[in-house]
């Protein structure tokens, strides 16, 4: 009996540890949209503030005088079902029919920004589609 009490505290006490949260790092799924970019990103933000806005870019690169240019590239898909389902039963004789439908949209995010010589924004630009 006391073998069995034991094993009981034991798998309550790792059920509850493990339950815990972990330090686990979160990962922000909507960082990027039309209204953080016109709202936050301003002519003569620091690019670290830009980076913690944002995130990280998807693409740097450098333009014709060697300045850089960040590129922030988003595409998501939203996907609905929809399902029905009817089922009469009359004594001897049963029917069931189902109806099932999706309909996909898919939006883009493109985010251009460009930083001068001392790696603060000169000018940005973007661009959003849905379809």
């Amino acid at each position: 009996m006391k073998t069995l009490w034991s094993m009981l505290c034991l798998s309550l006490c790792i059920a509850v540890v493990g339950c815990g949260g972990g330090g686990k790092a979160e990962i922000k799924e909507d960082r990027l949209t039309v209204g953080k970019v016109q709202g936050e990103i301003k002519v003569g933000m620091p690019a670290s503030q830009v980076a913690e806005l944002l995130g990280s870019p998807n693409i740097v690169t450098t333009d014709e005088n060697r300045r850089e240019v960040w590129i922030y590239d988003k595409v998501s898909t939203d996907r609905v079902d929809t399902a029905s389902s009817s089922y009469a039963s009359i004594i001897i004789l049963g029917t069931r029919s189902s109806d099932s439908s999706s309909s996909q949209r898919q939006r883009t995010l493109t985010i251009i920004i460009k930083y001068d010589e001392e790696k603060k924004v000169r000018d940005f630009a973007y661009n959003s589609t849905q379809f």
